[in-house]
């Protein structure tokens, strides 16, 4: 098959959350020599991007995001063993731990902003939910992470977002990690008032803050 219509597909494949279409596309484009930085940034990235453009503009929804989020992921891991076998290192643009604040149950949010985080080159340490103020802080210390990334989905846990930077300030680590909030009821005003790098208002608008805070384009 025409290297670039191959790429094109899986991009597609991608962009519709097609996983086993995408899965074998992928591994069709292996077995036709290609390689495999060139099956990622030609072929799955413009596809997410091509999601996520759409779910910015209000055309994409929030379910058809997830689904061609976790497509890309599965496809990514069919991709790291060649990567690494190619000598190929993926460009990682800073490490995250992220969680959702201790109370608070809900992370399908959280896991989302996750993902895309993690499709769009960064490393990710995903604490779960109802995560105490110190296992953020401690393992952010461990993974020698580069964000703290705290999700609230109700108005009554906001306050772990505000003690998260209180206790890094208290313990004289605030400079070593960025913090960025989200949530349903979280603002650009809290993030604000408690003294937050950053906030996104969805999971493509925190690519957006996290790339912009490590200085990439």
């Amino acid at each position: 098959m025409n290297r670039e219509l191959l790429l094109t597909q899986i991009g597609d494949a991608v962009f519709k959350g097609e996983r086993e279409e995408t899965d074998s596309l992928v591994k069709r484009a292996i077995s036709e020599g290609l390689k495999s930085n060139e099956i990622l940034d030609n072929g799955l990235v413009p596809g997410i991007q091509k999601a996520g453009g759409l779910f910015e503009a209000g055309e994409y929804f929030l379910p058809e995001l997830i689904v061609s989020s976790e497509t890309m992921k599965s496809a990514i891991e069919i991709l790291a063993p060649i990567m690494k076998a190619e000598g190929v290192s993926r460009k990682i643009l800073g490490k995250v731990v992220i969680g959702t604040v201790e109370g608070d149950i809900h992370d399908i949010g959280k896991t989302l902003v996750g993902t895309i985080l993690s499709t769009a080159g960064f490393e990710i340490r995903d604490l779960g939910a109802s995560v105490p103020i110190s296992k953020f802080i401690e393992e952010a210390i461990a993974f020698e992470s580069d964000f703290i990334c705290a999700s609230a989905l109700l108005t009554t846990t906001m306050i772990g977002q505000r003690k998260i930077i209180e206790t890094l300030k208290e313990r004289g680590l605030r400079d070593q990690f960025k913090v960025l909030v989200g949530g349903a009821p979280v603002s650009h005003k809290w993030a604000d008032e408690i003294g937050a790098d950053g906030y996104g208002q969805n999971a493509m608008a925190a690519v957006k803050v996290a790339k912009k805070l490590m200085g990439v384009v």
